[in-house]
Formats: structure tokens, C-alpha cells, sequence
């Protein structure tokens, strides 16, 4: 396989993965994987659920936050930073104000600052929505400023993947954005901090293999896809069938990649627990 088939087959994995995660306001949405269809506010009572195959949708950085943190103790960081599209890449501005328009957000990162049953902590989450939830330079700057915030007070830090990898409309510019947030995250973590790292559907490409994979603590959903390049360029690219479930949760729970994996219904519970111990 050369390197145009494998970018073909990045697209066409990405387009995928888009249609997935788009959020309707009111009506129906589709299961993926059962293709039942459940009101939309039934699924925002089973926290985006599905109530027949209990498949996990997306959630949108707000509704994460609120499930997770004590109510009202979020306070977000950062929200002014934003890309500048610094190759000028054909039609990037327009499908940044587009997402931006959307999301109501200036970058695919949402960062701050919150409480859960008491405890503070410093808190991160990549948005699926905003092109794919996609790494570029703001979000990278994010999350290295979250995590110097988190060192300078003391703080426990967690952050929420959501991936298609590096934004490759930055080029460069993305990609150096690994080796930001891994040397940030290393440095937070030699000084004493505490970094848990949530793994959701999917984790992928550069994201998966930079900060997101370097969790004192990698908790995942059920069933996400993390990897770095998907199963279908793999086989392709090495000519073999890949194991049953490959690059799944459990998978990777199975073969001692990630530590737990945690249902939402026990993600605050979890966290909770984790933080408490971290302050013995």
C-alpha cells in the first residue's frame, strides 16, 4: 500500500466516523450498531446510550463535564485560544468558522477547572465534533497550558480523547503538537502529578500515540477504537487478518495497554476514587 492509499483510506475511515458523531437537536437518532432508533431525549437520560445494545454515543464536552464535576464548579480556560490555518490550506477557514458556528467553540479542546465530590482538578476534552476532534496547534497550546496550570497549583489533571488524530490541514504544525503534549505531560508527571487518562470512541492517530497513551492511569470506554492507523489500513498494509476485536478496549484491556475500562454510569465514581487516593 502506498501513502496515497493509506490517506484514502484515513479519509473515508474519518468520513465514517463523522456521520457518527453528529448531534441532532429533538427527533431520532439512528444506533450505529443495532439501527434502532431512540429519541433523542431518551438518550440524554442514559447519558447517550443506547437503551437496546447499549452502544456508546458521543458526548459533547459540556455534557461530559456535567456529568462528571459537582454542579457548577466548572470554570473553562483558555476558550479564546484558536488556530489561524498557518499553511493557508485550501477551504481549512471555512470549515473552522463552519465548525466553530456549530460547536459554539473556537477549537476542537475544551479546558478548565472543576470539582468532583469536592476535590478540584484540572479537566480536559477533546471534542469529536469539531473536525474530528482532530489535534492542531490550539489544541495542543490547550492542553499544554491546562497541564502547566494543573502543575502550577498542585492539581490532579484529566483528560478526555476523542481523536481522529493529527489536523492534517496544519501539516507540521499538527504533528509537532505530539512532542508538545508528551514533553508537557511527562514534565507534569516527574514534578508529582497526578495525569488519568480517558480513552473514549475513538482515540486514534496522532492523539493515541502522544499524551493520550501516557496516563499514570488509561481508563477506556466499552468497545473504543484506539489506535494509531485503523484495522483496515493495517490489513491492507501488511496483508493479514487481524485478531477478533483488535484495537478495542477490551482487547487492549486484555493485553495490559490500558487499565480499566469504565461504563459512564461509574466514570464519576471512578474518578472520584482515584483522585481521593492520589490525596493520601
Amino acid at each position: 500500500m502506498n501513502i496515497t492509499d493509506v490517506f484514502t483510506e484515513k479519509r473515508k475511515n474519518l468520513t465514517s466516523l463523522l456521520k457518527l458523531r453528529r448531534t441532532f437537536e429533538g427527533g431520532q437518532r439512528e444506533c450505529p450498531k443495532c439501527h434502532e432508533m431512540a429519541e433523542t431525549a431518551r438518550l440524554t437520560e442514559t447519558n447517550w446510550i443506547c437503551p437496546k445494545c447499549h452502544y456508546y454515543f458521543p458526548m459533547a464536552p459540556k455534557e461530559r463535564i456535567a456529568l462528571l464535576c459537582d454542579e457548577n464548579s466548572f470554570r473553562e480556560l483558555y476558550s479564546s485560544v484558536h488556530s489561524r490555518d498557518p499553511l493557508q490550506f485550501p477551504d481549512y477557514g471555512k470549515k473552522l468558522a463552519e465548525n466553530r458556528k456549530r460547536t459554539g467553540q473556537q477549537d476542537a479542546f475544551v479546558a478548565g477547572v472543576g470539582r468532583v465530590g469536592h476535590i478540584r482538578f484540572a479537566v480536559g476534552v477533546l471534542d469529536g465534533r469539531f473536525m474530528m476532534g482532530s489535534m492542531g496547534t490550539a489544541a495542543g497550546e490547550k492542553i499544554v497550558r491546562l497541564t502547566e496550570y494543573a502543575a502550577k497549583r498542585k492539581l490532579p489533571l484529566v483528560i478526555f480523547s476523542a481523536s481522529g488524530g493529527a489536523r492534517m490541514q496544519e501539516g507540521l504544525f499538527s504533528l509537532m503538537q505530539m512532542a508538545k503534549t508528551s514533553a508537557a505531560i511527562e514534565k507534569f508527571k516527574s514534578s508529582g502529578g497526578l495525569f488519568i487518562s480517558y480513552l473514549t470512541n475513538p482515540t486514534t492517530g496522532g492523539v493515541s500515540a502522544s499524551y493520550a497513551s501516557l496516563g499514570d492511569i488509561i481508563l477506556a470506554e466499552p468497545d473504543a477504537l484506539i489506535c494509531f492507523a485503523g484495522p483496515r489500513v493495517i490489513e491492507q498494509t501488511i496483508g493479514q487478518t487481524l485478531p477478533e476485536g483488535f484495537q478495542h478496549a477490551e482487547f487492549l484491556l486484555e493485553h495490559g495497554m490500558i487499565d480499566r475500562i469504565v461504563e459512564r454510569s461509574r466514570m464519576r465514581q471512578t474518578i472520584y476514587k482515584l483522585l481521593k487516593l492520589h490525596q493520601m
